[in-house]
């Protein structure tokens, strides 16, 4: 029995046998020169157009994040730069298609590592594209994910959304990888599927076919040859996730009564409708630039109402918190028209984009009220990336101007939470995001796997920023809910409603194991347990803490 160590992207436990993913396709040769240059240009042609339709043919059939990610990835297809650089080497150069294709690619590749973030978390989209594009030209078979006849334990250097958003949850029992990062498109579909996940996971293709593993994709674990004690604590595990289903009713509630809202994050129509089948009370964070992501023009104000419309009608009675438009640094709008900027995430992003073009978030606001007007959902609004009280108070207006009430700011950026009695005047509510908040209490960027450690929700600075934050809040009588990665994690769950936070929202899959840890303790305990946290002097002591006062977070992971 050995253990491999990887990010955690995606909580639960299984065990079965291993099936890695390994692509075989070798790279083109430069020669020799095609003798019909044009007709090696048609062929080229019509390989990127048939990867473009099988690509959002993958899109249609599927829905939510999946759907997103796979539209984009045609885009990455569809591309007339990447067809005209490789017509242009074909002709220019006497490349055959193939091989054209190859060093095309290799130049955007290039672009996208350099860039870093978000960005560089694309690269392995590109390659499938490319992989695919190059395939169809070699005549040989296209990439995809093993077909053992049986559930498996899926193993990859990294994994494509092509090959991700279309697996079948009661055939891939849990993903693990040896790239990615906690952002990447891996972790996200394997989030939204439901599929336990383990990223950044180093030496996991050593692992032969059909090898037992045991799989922890919360605590980023992966066992080789596990023991019959470690089968049978996993399997315990697994059915106590599953009896913990069905019983969320929207409302958290301590052993001893005290509510505590339990949210969903989304990102459109389809995501709404598994929050509402997994139990939410609302949604606490409505990430509205999936509508805007891979765009050259803005969409129309018709088309965001429609958007948003469907959403709201599905949550009749419920709250539903829409963040504007959260741009720049790792989501990057070419219609916003940026200038390039040597650290993108201490630049213009989220509400500093307003600056540039205030028309865009005054036409959001708009399209939000008229998607709200006359509808039963409790529709609430909130600006990214804020930063002073003068910021919070100028966008409130501005909102409640557009007829949107209530209205409020993310608190992502330390001064807010340091100054959270100034800021929190000027606001109806206000939502943690502990990942970019993490990431800048700790000067580490949330999508290095290298700093994973540093960007832990269970860093103690990070919390006690959280702890301001909820303190002014319960003084000012304003909601703080948290939005970000700890909301879902159910031992962190228990810590924020001891600071005092008034709302958790997270994945839906997530909702049934916090809604059980909360029911294991009393509001008192939570926040003695708060307490300590606070008072450790580390992320993993932090941990340790809350693993030894809830018992029941065993049987949770």
């Amino acid at each position: 029995m050995r253990e491999l160590r990887g990010i955690g992207v995606s909580a639960g436990t299984v065990v079965g046998p291993v099936a890695r993913f390994v692509r075989e396709l070798v790279e083109p040769l430069a020669g020799p020169a095609p003798a019909d240059p044009a007709a090696e240009v048609g062929r080229l042609a019509a390989a990127l157009a048939e990867t473009t339709a099988e690509l959002e043919q993958r899109a249609a059939a599927v829905s939510g994040p999946a759907a997103e990610v796979l539209e984009a990835t045609a885009l990455m297809a569809a591309d007339p730069g990447l067809a005209d650089g490789a017509a242009a080497a074909v002709t220019d150069r006497a490349l055959p298609a193939a091989r054209a294709v190859w060093e095309a690619f290799a130049g955007y590749r290039e672009a996208l590592a350099g860039a870093g973030g978000y960005l560089a978390a694309r690269v392995a989209d590109l390659d499938d594209v490319r992989d695919r594009v190059v395939a169809r030209l070699l005549g040989v078979p296209l990439p995809g994910v093993p077909d053992p006849g049986h559930p498996y334990v899926l193993i990859a250097a990294d994994l494509a959304p092509a090959d991700t958003a279309t697996l079948r949850p009661d055939v891939v029992l849990a993903i693990v990888t040896e790239q990615g990062g906690p952002t990447s498109h891996t972790a996200i579909l394997a989030n939204a599927l439901g599929i336990p996940a383990v990223v950044a996971c180093p030496g996991a293709l050593s692992t032969a076919d059909g090898t037992t593993v045991a799989v922890d994709g919360g605590a980023g674990s992966v066992i080789v040859q596990p023991g019959q004690s470690t089968v049978d604590e996993y399997r315990r595990r697994t059915a106590a996730r599953a009896a913990a289903r069905g019983t969320v009713t929207g409302v958290g509630r301590t052993a001893d009564g005290a509510e505590v809202a339990l949210l969903a994050n989304i990102g459109d129509a389809a995501g709404m409708a598994a929050a509402m089948a997994a139990g939410a009370g609302g949604v606490g964070l409505f990430r509205t630039e999936f509508l805007f992501l891979d765009r050259n023009i803005p969409p129309r104000l018709a088309e965001q109402v429609a958007a948003y419309r469907a959403v709201f009608e599905q949550a009749a009675g419920h709250r539903v918190v829409v963040r504007t438009l959260d741009a720049g640094a790792d989501k990057p709008l070419p219609f916003l028209g940026l200038e390039p900027e040597p650290n993108p995430a201490l630049g213009v992003r989220g509400l500093r984009t307003a600056v540039i073009r205030p028309e865009i978030l005054a036409e959001q606001l708009d399209a939000i009220a008229e998607a709200a007007a006359g509808g039963a959902a409790d529709v609430w609004v909130m600006a990214p990336m804020v930063s002073t009280p003068d910021e919070a108070a100028e966008f409130v207006g501005q909102a409640h101007a557009a007829g949107l009430r209530p209205a409020g700011i993310m608190v992502e950026v330390p001064a807010v939470a340091l100054t959270a009695t100034a800021c929190l005047s000027e606001v109806d509510f206000a939502s943690i995001g502990t990942n970019d908040l993490g990431q800048y209490a700790l000067a580490a960027d949330r999508q290095s796997a290298a700093l994973a450690t540093l960007t832990s929700p269970w860093q103690p600075g990070l919390l006690q920023l959280v702890a301001l934050t909820a303190r002014a809040g319960a003084e000012l009588g304003r909601p703080v809910g948290v939005c970000g990665e700890a909301a879902g994690d159910p031992g962190l769950a228990v810590v924020l409603v001891g600071l005092g936070v008034t709302s958790l929202s997270m994945t839906p899959r997530s909702l049934a194991a916090v809604s059980a840890a909360l029911a294991s303790v009393d509001l008192a305990a939570a926040r003695e347990l708060a307490a300590r946290v606070l008072a450790a002097r580390s992320a993993d002591d932090a941990r340790e803490l809350a693993r030894a006062a809830l018992p029941i977070l065993a049987d949770l992971a």
